[in-house]
Order: C-alpha cells, then sequence, then structure tokens
C-alpha cells in the first residue's frame, strides 16, 4: 500500500493536526509502508525530506497555523505519476486537499479524510458567525466523494452524524508519548526559572486565542479563594493572537511564557499541580491528554472531545462550558484537598497509559486496507 496524503499543516508548524500527521509518517516509516506527504512549505526553513513535498503558501487569515498552499499542478500531478498512491488521505479540505480529491476521482483511487477542527465553532469567536452557512455548504460538497472520514471522538462524530455529514465516519483517536510526558520530569527548574514562590502551579497550555476561551481561565484563576490564589502561581503557556494584549497584566502571580515545546514543556507540566483547561471548541484535547501523562488531573469544559478524556470525579472534573462559578469550585477543590489531587493525578497517569499510539495506528491502517480491498473489488467487477 502506499498512501498520498494531503495537508495544509504539518510541522515544524505546532498543532494537533501537524503533530498527528508526523507521528502517522513516522509509524508508517517504521511499519515500512510507503507514503509521501504533500505540505506547505513552513514559514521557517527546513531541511528537504524526500517523503515531503512542499508548496509555497500564505498563512490562513483566521488561523495562521493553516497556510494556504500554492500548488504546482503540474509538478503534483508529475509526483503522484511516480509515486502511485493506492489511497490518498485528505488531511484539510483547502487547496492541497482539492487537487488531492481532484486526482483521486480521476484515476479511480480511493480518498478518505479526516475532520480535524470545530472550525464552525471558531467563526463565532471571530465575530463572523454569518459565514457558518457558506463554510457548511463547501464541507458537504468537498466531502460528499470520499469513502470515509475519520474523527477524533464520539463528540464529533456524533456532532456530524446529526447534520448527515456522510455515511462512513470512523473514530481514529490519539495517543499519548508516555515516557516523554511524564511525572518523573519534575524539577525545580521552573520555580527558578520563572520565579515562582507560590506553593502550587496551577497550568493551562493552548494557543491563547479566542475560541480557548482563555477569559475563562483567567476568570477561573481570579475568583479563587483567596488563600487559594495568594499560595498558587499560574502558568500560561501558548502563543496566539491574544498573547501581547492578556500578557500585559500587572499580576506578578500569573505568567505568560509564550510558545514551549520539547524537554521544557514536558518539564513544566511534570512540574505543576493542576491542569486547567476551558476550551468547549475540541474535537480531541491533546494537551489534556499530555497534561495526563505527565501525572495532572484536568479541569475541563464538559464539551467537545475533552469530555471523553476526563472521568468525572476520577482524573479531573468537567465543568459546564464557560460556567466560571464552575470551573472555580472545582479548580479550588483539587488545589485545597491534596490527598484527592494526588489520587486523581495518579488516575489521570494511569488513564493516559491505556492510549497507545501504536494500537491507534495499527487500527488506522486496517480501515486503511479495508477502503483499499473495497475500491478494488468496486472497479473490477
Amino acid at each position: 500500500m502506499r498512501i498520498a496524503i494531503f495537508t495544509d499543516t504539518y510541522t515544524p508548524e505546532i498543532n494537533g493536526v501537524a503533530k498527528t500527521l508526523q507521528r502517522l509518517a513516522n509509524y508508517l516509516e517504521r511499519s515500512k509502508i510507503e507514503y509521501k506527504v504533500f505540505a506547505p512549505e513552513s514559514k521557517t526553513t527546513v531541511p528537504e525530506v524526500p517523503h515531503i513535498q512542499r508548496f509555497a503558501s500564505l498563512p490562513f487569515l483566521l488561523y495562521p497555523e493553516c497556510r494556504i498552499a500554492l500548488p504546482n499542478p503540474v509538478q503534483m500531478k508529475q509526483s503522484l505519476e511516480e509515486f502511485k498512491p493506492s489511497l490518498i488521505h485528505i488531511a484539510t479540505p483547502l487547496n492541497l486537499g482539492l487537487y488531492g480529491l481532484h486526482y483521486g476521482k480521476k484515476h479511480h483511487i480511493p480518498v478518505v479524510a479526516s475532520y480535524h477542527t470545530h472550525f464552525d465553532d471558531y467563526l463565532k469567536y471571530y465575530h463572523v458567525p454569518f459565514l457558518q452557512k457558506w463554510f457548511w455548504k463547501y464541507m458537504f460538497w468537498f466531502h460528499r466523494s470520499v469513502e470515509k472520514i475519520y474523527v477524533p471522538s464520539q463528540s464529533t462524530k456524533e456532532k456530524l452524524t446529526n447534520i448527515s455529514f456522510h455515511d462512513e465516519l470512523e473514530i481514529w483517536g490519539r495517543g499519548i508519548d508516555h515516557s516523554y510526558y511524564t511525572p518523573i520530569k519534575k524539577t525545580d527548574e521552573i520555580r527558578r526559572k520563572y520565579q515562582i514562590k507560590q506553593r502550587k502551579i496551577l497550568l493551562y497550555v493552548g494557543r491563547i486565542a479566542p475560541e480557548k476561551e482563555i477569559d475563562i481561565a483567567l476568570n477561573t484563576y481570579e475568583t479563587l479563594p483567596l488563600h487559594l490564589r495568594q499560595d498558587t502561581h499560574f502558568l500560561i503557556v501558548g502563543d496566539g493572537p491574544q498573547l501581547k494584549l492578556l500578557s500585559e497584566h500587572n499580576n506578578e502571580q500569573i505568567t505568560f511564557t509564550g510558545f514551549l515545546e520539547g524537554e521544557e514543556l514536558a518539564k513544566i507540566y511534570a512540574s505543576s499541580d493542576l491542569f486547567l483547561f476551558p476550551s468547549s471548541t475540541e474535537t480531541f484535547g491533546n494537551v489534556v491528554l499530555e497534561a495526563m501523562a505527565s501525572g495532572l488531573p484536568v479541569v475541563g469544559a464538559n464539551a467537545g472531545g475533552v469530555q471523553h478524556l476526563i472521568n468525572h470525579g476520577e482524573n479531573g472534573f468537567l465543568c459546564e462550558a464557560r460556567n466560571v462559578k464552575g470551573f472555580s469550585a472545582y479548580t479550588a477543590l483539587l488545589l485545597d484537598d491534596n490527598d484527592k489531587r494526588y489520587r486523581f493525578a495518579n488516575n489521570a497517569r494511569q488513564f493516559a497509559l491505556t492510549q497507545s499510539w501504536d494500537e491507534i495506528f495499527s487500527r488506522l491502517i486496517r480501515s486503511y486496507y479495508d477502503v483499499v480491498k473495497r475500491n478494488v473489488k468496486r472497479f473490477s467487477a
């Protein structure tokens, strides 16, 4: 089997889609399954890799982590004719995906797609909700001829099923490298670097943007009981359009670190006490699983993909979306009760240990094979 992957975001860009696709590529490499990735050029210089073909691109207005590629049809056609894919996987329905869809239909190559982001939910946060009608019109048109659509969580599947989006929706979950995100990376180095004097560290990791509802996280911290607020430092890790404005605060107990990755991020997770994640627009919630693997209980929104990761009252608490009172109450409960927090932390780690990337990708490959076999039968009948 030879798999052609079309995506408008890929490493070194940092987001859930790019990370997942890179892990998929690594798995295909280890499994000796041939693949080729068609992706936009990055805003940072990256070395050329034989399996990745990049194209000039521009940032996507509403979500700069995705880039609008300017593909060269002649070059792409030549690459695909040489590669001879047996399956095309479209991860994003923009320019590159359009070409992959066209090529697959023209040459009777089965095409699957994956749905990663609730862009329709994002539109209201950027004050353009009137675009939802056109967004869904385009999404229905784009996906009507694909064989199958992979979704990250049960809630995403239910959302798309309720609008009769496609007849074949299959859950393609996410895993975690629990040897990389681990409690053993806890270190006092984080306290020294960010001059943290308080005994407890509350953590948020994610995009600093309206759709992540970072305002709920800040309000949650500000409404904690005084004794807890005085004893807790709030670390906010990430970059995004709201970073400059929000970081101009005068609270010495709130630190915006900016974008972090790698070992430093893993150490921050492990060195914190509690993870706060109010976003209700997640299709999965990768950072929640990273936090759990690092031994952190999570207070999150009872919405989207996050609700499937948190077992309420066991490894964290689920709160009504945008309900600051609820977020504040559960955050205070776990900050104030060390025994409960430690028990939840252990449960969170144990849950993360069950989320294996290899098992998830193995299921995906079996699904790929089923699609290819079905296509062969169809055109040989």
